[in-house]
């Protein structure tokens, strides 16, 4: 079992200072880089603050003049809002920046809230199927002379500039969770990023035999699975019951997001109130301290030790949360020096 950190800058009230948040996201990340976890994540959003990249691979790039061992992975960039070529150099060239470092995580994007506002009209049908033509493209721009005819992307023969660092171009991911999603990263020879949100440990083993389904249909080399989950280590069961109330907290304001009803002003989405979050069971804090990956060390140790039998290759500690930088900080280091050490 390998581990990573999947983090982005998030703002939650007007008070926050970005600066600040992006010094506290750069720390967290060199806190990762010196437990010499194998990499770090983090994804591409617009116009929320809620969760702050609009450009991964800048992010990435800036990481890389702060750590020294890491890879630098996108968890994820958005497919639809990219072309095959500008996503193929950019990549590219963000490799050569970090001296072979970076990774690239793909997805179709989950947010109306985005999509309606950087592709009007486009559904998460279309940019599932967007995702699915664009990311065979990108090894085939990295090795040369690639011209295509397509459903959505039409161009001559195009090599990207530059070429990556890394031999045959950064490893590539594909976020999936239905069984075609599965099939299609697997066959195209693409590790897997997984997310089960709050879905609890039913989802991680379905989610694991998708992956393993796919695998058994196809004769090429056996890719990768990461798992991504929300991850909070804490000192003692009262802290645990915090983080779980947090965590609540954190998946009322995804699910106000998700359904993009709520108005959003200068970044922020309209407050919830205490009222509205008590009326959604599904995320009381109970369900999301039996579902999460959250407890004392020993309590975490043995979560992860079950996905690790299941057959995941990599886990994600996914720390935005809502928390303070100091729970955050904390959590992290409990999990660097009580939970790791448990895997080597």
């Amino acid at each position: 079992m390998e581990f990573s950190l999947f983090a982005h800058m998030e703002r939650m009230t007007p008070d926050q200072s970005h600066e600040q948040l992006n010094s506290e996201f750069i720390e967290l990340c060199k806190m990762a880089d010196d437990a010499r976890m194998r990499a770090v994540w983090t994804g591409e959003h617009h116009g929320m603050d809620f969760t702050i990249t609009p450009n991964p691979l800048l992010a990435l790039v800036n990481l890389a003049n702060h750590t020294r061992h890491v890879k630098l992975g996108t968890g994820t960039v958005i497919a639809p809002f990219w072309h095959p070529i500008k996503l193929a150099g950019e990549a590219a060239s963000a490799d050569l920046i970090t001296g072979g470092r970076i990774e690239l995580g793909i997805a179709r994007g989950a947010y109306s809230y985005e999509y309606e506002r950087l592709m009007p009209g486009m559904d998460a049908w279309e940019a599932g199927q967007r995702m699915r033509e664009m990311a065979p493209l990108i090894p085939k721009l990295w090795e040369g002379d690639c011209a295509h005819e397509g459903e959505f992307f039409r161009f001559p023969a195009t090599t990207s500039a530059p070429k990556p660092v890394q031999e045959g171009g950064p490893p590539i991911w594909i976020a999936a969770r239905d069984p075609n999603s599965h099939e299609f990263g697997v066959h195209n020879g693409f590790n897997i990023q997984v997310t089960p949100l709050w879905q609890g440990i039913e989802e991680i083993e379905t989610l694991m035999d998708r992956f393993n389904a796919a695998c058994d249909s196809y004769e090429g080399k056996r890719p990768k699975i990461m798992l991504l989950h929300h991850t909070y280590v804490g000192k003692d069961a009262t802290d645990v019951e915090q983080a779980a109330r947090e965590l609540s907290r954190f998946y009322c304001y995804f699910g106000a997001w998700f359904q993009n009803k709520r108005p959003v002003r200068q970044g922020l989405i309209e407050e919830l109130s205490e009222e509205e979050m008590a009326a959604n069971t599904m995320m009381a804090p109970e369900n999301i301290k039996r579902d999460l990956t959250i407890g004392t060390s020993q309590e975490v140790i043995d979560q992860i030790k079950r996905y690790e039998d299941l057959g995941y290759d990599e886990y994600s500690f996914w720390i935005d949360s809502g928390m303070s930088f100091e729970r955050k900080r904390d959590s992290l280091a409990r999990f660097i020096d009580d939970v790791m050490p448990a895997f080597q």
